[in-house]
């Protein structure tokens, strides 16, 4: 075979490892790449945005999902500077992105060419492996060592800088192969040590009120039954992190619902307080999930933790037992572990359970059916909660969305169907990451749901949307403030409010002057019909709600409600 050119060998290499999508922003660095797209027949489709951050959250997205790599492309200088924000993002939630580059030609490298920087020193702390090209007969093994840094191990993104010469090198054909099964994560799955799974086992069998907290592991890995089999041989409540919600359905009996300071309540946080053994699974105990590590109390409590990082256990409590491995391999070893120990049942965890959510839910509905102005956020989520069909997906922005719907949003299939960016909780996110979910899982109904602050992080976006006719529906909150900021500053600060007021903005107004079909709601009563309007229909719908400010509202977030 003829040699070929970097540019195609690297189309080449992404579609042998089953790369369906790619979202990205063009540039000067990045026409030889762009010009083998053009010219192969390779099947995969480039979504062209708006923003580079916005093909980064596209990418995490889609990667949510669907459970295959996610890729995005930028070019270079400013380019490689603005994709940053997604990819950290992905990577400290473990979801495999590839992001890769196109950079100055290696040749004009120290010569002051327009856009240089060190893209390895740039990306070289936000992401689990990364390197810039020197040739391009390095484009195949490098592409196959990305795939497989992904998606074993702990999943996480890479990056790799693309040199605009090396995309004109010529390429040796017969080095062009790849595995597609590298495309999907958790890819070479391995399972903790046996010893150390019947010592847990031994531990939650003579446990009386043992309690499972579970992060974003157990979806990314498919652990869902295994996870309901370990609960239900026990009794045990499962509790969820933020991202970590779907991995038990919430109408199952032991689902107690997301836990810690954004999105827990006074009930969830007693079921904790109560626990006398708690398995942290897939969740690394962080400041959010344990609200400042004061609940569970350390010391007062046995933990077991299992995670694939053996450097998350024991980082923030003293563990009785350490299982490092695959959710799913190590909770069915688990499983059948418990089996074989005799345990049974403890009666106190549906009872928990209910309780905590008969009180927490009996104060939500208080709110929900407020007719009051303007619209309580609780009456947002529990209209969502009626128009969405089952399979729905909310991808929801941090601020005003997140505690709300990871509080009292409901879903009751397993998997992923809810999602925030919770790592570093940047605005902007939820809806470049639904239009990467659309993609990811093109059958379902993809909801956005942001603060006005949001909205105008990525506004620009619209244009995406609506080029590509993507059937988005789409909720801002507005209140003109950044509504998390400001309620800081009520309980913590005194109320002295310091520049997070601005301007009252018509969402509608703009969404429709990029072509999208637009309602403004202020009355409560008109809420609901006008979403099941945008959910309901085959075209980009923006719901423009003029809703109660955080630092007005009785979040559930623990710092306010003390």
């Amino acid at each position: 075979m003829p040699p070929i050119t970097g540019g195609e060998a690297f189309v080449r290499m992404l579609q042998l490892h089953g790369v369906k999508h790619i979202f990205g922003l063009c540039g000067d660095t990045s026409l030889p790449f762009y010009d083998a797209m053009y010219r192969l027949d390779h099947g995969m489709q480039h979504i062209l945005t708006r923003d580079e951050r916005s093909a980064a959250y596209m990418a995490d997205g889609y990667a949510r999902v669907s459970g295959r790599v996610g890729v995005c492309e930028g070019p270079s200088g400013g380019g490689a500077t603005y994709i940053l924000p997604g990819i950290v993002e992905a990577n400290e939630s473990s979801i495999p992105v590839l992001c890769f580059t196109s950079d100055i030609s290696v040749s004009a490298r120290g010569r002051f060419a327009l856009t240089e920087l060190d893209q390895q020193a740039l990306f070289r702390p936000l992401t689990k492996w990364n390197t810039v090209l020197d040739a391009g007969a390095d484009i195949p093994r490098v592409l196959r060592n990305a795939f497989k840094q992904m998606t074993s191990g702990k999943p996480g993104a890479v990056h790799i800088g693309l040199p605009y010469d090396v995309q004109k090198q010529m390429v040796d054909d017969a080095e062009l192969w790849g595995d597609a099964s590298l495309n999907h994560f958790p890819a070479r799955r391995t399972c903790a040590d046996a010893v150390a799974i019947g010592a847990a086992a031994v531990l939650l069998a003579a446990a009386e009120r043992p309690l499972f907290i579970v992060g974003g592991g157990v979806v990314i890995s498919g652990a869902e039954q295994e996870l309901a089999a370990c609960a239900e041989r026990l009794g045990a409540p499962v509790a969820t992190t933020i991202s970590g919600q779907g991995s038990i359905g919430d109408g199952h009996a032991l689902a107690l619902g997301v836990v810690g300071s954004n999105g827990g309540t006074l009930p969830t946080r007693a079921v904790v307080q109560a626990a006398d053994l708690v398995v942290f699974v897939s969740c690394r105990a962080g400041s959010v999930t344990t609200e400042r590590w004061r609940y569970p109390a350390p010391g007062k409590v046995t933990v077991i933790q299992l995670d694939i990082d053996p450097t998350v256990i024991g980082t923030n409590y003293p563990v009785a037992v350490g299982l490092v491995g695959d959710a799913k391999l190590t909770l069915a070893a688990l499983r059948d572990e418990l089996v074989a120990a005799g345990a049974v049942a403890r009666g106190w965890g549906p009872g928990a359970v209910a309780a905590a959510k008969q009180e927490k839910f009996s104060a939500f509905r208080l709110l929900a059916e407020s007719n009051e102005r303007p619209i309580r956020p609780e009456r947002l989520v529990a209209e969502l909660n009626r128009v969405l069909p089952e399979d729905a997906v909310v991808v929801a922005d941090p601020g005003t969305p997140c505690p709300y719907f990871s509080a009292y949003y409901e879903s009751r299939l397993t998997g992923r169907h809810f999602i925030s960016n919770r790592a570093h909780g940047a605005l902007g996110y939820s809806m470049a990451a639904a239009v990467g979910a659309h993609f990811g899982r093109p059958g379902a109904k993809i909801v956005a749901v942001m603060g006005d602050g949001s909205f105008g992080f990525t506004v620009g976006e619209l244009e995406t949307i609506c080029r590509l006719k993507i059937p988005l529906a789409m909720v801002v909150i507005s209140n003109s403030t950044y509504g998390w900021i400001k309620a800081g500053q009520k309980t913590g600060f005194g109320e002295r409010y310091f520049s997070v007021d601005f301007s009252r903005t018509d969402h509608a107004a703009v969404a429709r002057a990029f072509g999208v079909r637009s309602y403004t709601v202020d009355d409560p009563a008109k809420l609901g019909p006008t979403l099941r309007l945008a959910v309901e229909a085959n075209e980009p719908v923006l719901v423009d709600v003029l809703c109660q400010s955080l630092e007005q509202a009785r979040a559930p977030v623990s710092e306010w409600i003390a």
